[in-house]
């Protein structure tokens, strides 16, 4: 069975608290509990983690590369700035979904910017929760190819 991970970075934590104008009212466990379903529809399993800390992050991507087949990661802010997530992300062999709850382009122009994505598989912004279920789905078919 083919393992993937989840990752949520900085201030998903408040998911369902935090501006839910634009991030909506569901919860992180709400949308980790939807992914594991539909992981296991589709036959994987997928192991969720958040973290607000860089290191932390950073350490999670390299751990993955030994143990999942791929991951979906949602840097949060570090999106924009973190060269460091950057770098980790480009250090593994494993793809790396890139997804956003909101549409980064179209928000403050400070967030138009992804650093992290050049090192991505690919990136998907704003579909709310539903982008996190078409990055899995990105990442099976990316998976089905190699």
């Amino acid at each position: 069975m083919k393992r993937l991970l989840l990752v949520n970075g900085p201030n998903l934590n408040r998911l369902g608290v935090r501006e839910v104008n634009v991030y909506g009212k569901g919860t992180l466990a709400t949308l980790e509990t939807e992914m594991k379903q539909e992981a296991e529809k589709l036959g994987v399993e997928l192991e969720c983690f958040q973290s607000n800390h860089e290191g932390v992050l950073i350490d999670i991507i390299h751990e993955a590369d030994d143990i999942y087949e791929g991951i979906i990661l949602n840097p949060g802010a570090f999106t924009h700035y973190s060269y460091a997530i950057r770098d980790a992300i480009a250090s593994i062999s494993i793809p790396v979904i890139e997804v956003h709850i909101s549409n980064i382009h179209q928000r403050e122009s400070f967030r138009h910017e992804s650093v992290t994505a050049a090192a991505t598989t690919g990136q998907i912004v704003g579909f709310g929760f539903y982008g996190y279920k078409l990055a899995l789905f990105a990442l099976m078919e990316k998976l089905r190819e190699a």
